[in-house]
């Protein structure tokens, strides 16, 4: 009897652990289907396409920032941006253009695959997303990524009062809190 009590205690606790273990980490994981991402990929690896994928980076992201603001999840995120294409496409060529480059850019909305990636202490694991995906030129470059939605990679600039909130975030910290 005294060896069933201690193998029921045991077993007790190794599904109380188990289940425990689960519930701060297989409940709290973040899925890629809770991000929007954006990724803008260089014309080629060439010094000059390179150093504009930059440039067009801080344009997009200037006229990207207050729109993800009005986003409340990521399918109005996804939506607003997919009616935005045309725009966000004509800022990165604008860019290009007054950096001396005849080819252009294109934006779409598309599931695309990336690799672990850590914003700001907050890990995403590899894995397929959905993304806005702006190619320079060919595309055929090294890129810049970040997440659109949540918005973790754009800032107010500091004449507004845009406020970013994220709920994610919110739970991740009060997780670590607590």
């Amino acid at each position: 009897m005294k060896k069933f009590c201690i193998i029921f205690f045991l077993s007790i606790i190794i599904s109380l652990t188990a289940f425990s273990f689960y519930g701060c980490f297989g409940g709290q994981t973040t899925e890629t289907d809770e991000y929007l991402r954006i990724h803008i990929r260089a014309d080629s690896n060439a010094d000059d396409a390179q150093a504009v994928k930059y440039t067009v980076r801080d344009e997009v992201v200037e006229y990207l920032t207050p729109l993800v603001a009005q986003y409340q999840d990521k399918a109005a995120a996804m939506e607003g941006l997919e009616s935005h294409l045309t725009q966000i496409a004509a800022v990165a060529t604008q860019a290009l253009r007054r950096n001396g480059y005849t080819y252009g850019a294109t934006a779409s909305v598309e599931r695309a695959e990336f690799p672990t990636r850590v914003y700001d202490g907050y890990t995403l694991p590899a894995g397929e997303y959905d993304a806005l995906i702006i190619r320079l030129g060919a595309g055929a470059g090294d890129n810049w990524w970040c997440v659109a939605y949540p918005p973790l990679c754009f800032a107010a600039t500091p004449n507004t009062d845009i406020v970013y909130k994220s709920k994610i975030v919110e739970i991740i910290r009060r997780w670590q809190k607590g």
